[in-house]
């Protein structure tokens, strides 16, 4: 007779099942989006979760280019890069990058920044497919629509 584990079984990169999800981004906050983003691209959400593998799923993210930010903070929010040169700083604040050329990287940097650094996290970004537009080339995959709004309602509920 076999009793109860008491241990914690990882799972092995060959055991992973990767979905696909899709989420319409349009009139959705930045960060809230970015975070429910995050855990999907991690595998949080699965009970089969294991930090040192990349068990997460595909994210397809539609209408990126329409994200909002609460309060004044499209036009506060600061995001810096460096040239290399000295006194090479430059800033932009989000307001200027969502009418830029690359509107979504927005919404990227904010998921890359709640990802771990290094090789497994990079590994997870390449599961984000972010489009600006209605139309995506994943109708293969057969991603599942991913309700994000009620997922955020549900959350303000419970906390």
């Amino acid at each position: 007779m076999k009793a109860l584990s008491k241990t914690t079984r990882s799972i092995k990169p060959a055991e992973v099942e990767k979905k696909w999800h899709i989420v319409d981004a349009e009139g959705l906050v930045v960060g809230r989006l970015a975070t429910i983003i995050a855990n999907i691209l991690r595998g949080k959400h699965k009970p089969s979760f294991t930090p040192h593998v990349d068990c997460g799923d595909h994210v397809i993210v539609l209408n990126a280019d329409k994200v909002k930010f609460t309060g004044n903070k499209a036009a506060k929010k600061v995001y810096y890069k460096h040239t290399g040169y000295p006194g090479g700083l430059k800033e932009t604040t989000a307001e200027k990058v969502l009418e830029g050329r690359f509107p979504e990287r927005v919404l990227e940097k904010a998921v890359q920044r709640m990802i771990p650094t290094g090789p497994l996290g990079r590994a997870q970004m390449k599961n984000l497919h972010l489009y600006n537009g209605t139309e995506h080339p994943h109708e293969g995959q057969k991603p599942e629509v991913l309700d994000v709004a009620s997922m955020n309602r549900k959350n303000k509920v419970s906390a």
